[in-house]
C-alpha cells in the first residue's frame, strides 16, 4: 500500500511537522512498509483466539505496597514561598 507524497504531506500536517524534500521520500517508504505489514496482519484466521484484556499473565512483579510514613508539615512547608496558619499561601485565582 504505497503512500503518496501529498498524503505524506499532509500527515507531516496534521503533525505539525516540517519535512524536507528528503524526510518526504524516506517517511513514504517507512510508511508504507509498515502499511504493508499491517495488511499482512489483517490476512491472519484470527476467529480461535480467545479476546483478552492483557497480553500479560495476572502475576505482578511490583514491589508489594507497604505503607511507610510521610513527611511532616514542618518539612513540606519549608521550602514553601509564602505560607500563612501552617498551609501554603498561593495568589488568588479569582479575584
Amino acid at each position: 500500500m504505497p503512500l503518496t507524497i501529498q498524503e505524506v504531506e499532509h500527515i507531516a500536517r496534521l503533525a505539525r511537522l516540517e519535512l524536507t524534500e528528503a524526510e518526504k521520500t524516506r517517511y513514504r517508504q517507512q510508511l508504507s512498509a509498515i502499511l504493508d505489514y499491517v495488511a499482512q496482519l489483517q490476512k491472519l484466521d484470527t476467529a480461535s483466539i480467545p479476546p483478552t484484556a492483557s497480553v500479560f499473565s495476572g502475576d505482578s512483579h511490583l514491589r508489594p505496597d507497604v505503607p511507610c510514613p510521610g513527611l511532616s508539615r514542618e518539612e513540606l512547608l519549608k521550602n514553601a514561598p509564602e505560607q500563612e496558619q501552617g498551609q501554603f499561601k498561593i495568589p488568588p485565582v479569582f479575584e
